[in-house]
């Protein structure tokens, strides 16, 4: 088993631009593909989870969600990265395609996608981290022993300026590279699966630049 980060996609990964459901409406953060990249060399799996309620709201054809994703791993892949798992969650309670109106338990912040991915994957979830830009992202990490990061970009601002009871993140880093670099100066051995002895993380402002 090995550890992953488990990537938000809209706001994280990629841009904030509401029910993405056109592929010019896809872009690219600068330092997006850089991010996976030194992850992937570390040794994690990188696996992305979404909540995508356009679907359920009848706004996103769940096809277009493939084809987003299909793109993305092309662009990714075409910059030496790669991603080695997409998940994404298309209800909502209140969605307006009956097929999709549900309460379920893989809408973050539920885990069930870390779960799943988990399964698919052979993937030991607390020895994990999650990096999004909602306290939700947060919360599904936290729900399976996993590290949660807070991202500044997209909305990551907006909540980290309203905290939520009963979810603290791990870290706070201005965008996914900054995430990237505070889980790689973790005190964990990615190949043999423990922690170093003795070491423990410790908080970081991505703001401040120091632990």
């Amino acid at each position: 088993m090995r550890p992953a980060v488990f990537l938000d996609r809209d706001g994280t990964l990629i841009e904030e631009s509401g029910y993405l459901d056109r592929l010019e409406r896809l872009s690219f953060f600068p330092f997006s593909v850089d991010a996976v990249r030194v992850l992937n060399h570390a040794g994690f799996a990188v696996v992305v989870i979404t909540n995508q309620a356009g679907i359920a709201r009848g706004i996103v054809e769940e096809p277009f969600v493939a084809e987003a994703h299909r793109h993305i791993a092309a662009r990714l892949e075409a910059g030496g990265a790669t991603i080695d798992g997409f998940y994404y969650c298309p209800h909502y309670p209140t969605g307006t395609v009956e097929k999709y109106r549900t309460t379920c338990d893989c809408r973050k912040p539920q885990p069930g996608m870390l779960h799943r991915a988990a399964a698919d994957l052979d993937l030991d979830l607390p020895r994990s981290f999650v990096v999004g830009d909602r306290w939700h992202d947060l919360a599904a990490g936290h729900a399976v022993g996993a590290r949660g990061v807070l991202v500044r970009t997209g909305v990551g601002r907006r909540d980290e300026e309203t905290p939520h009871p009963g979810t603290t993140p791990d870290a706070i880093a201005d965008n996914l590279m900054d995430a990237a670099a505070w889980i790689l100066q973790q005190p964990f051995d990615v190949a043999q699966g423990r922690p170093f002895d003795g070491a423990q993380g410790r908080p970081f402002d991505g703001a401040q630049g120091r632990p």
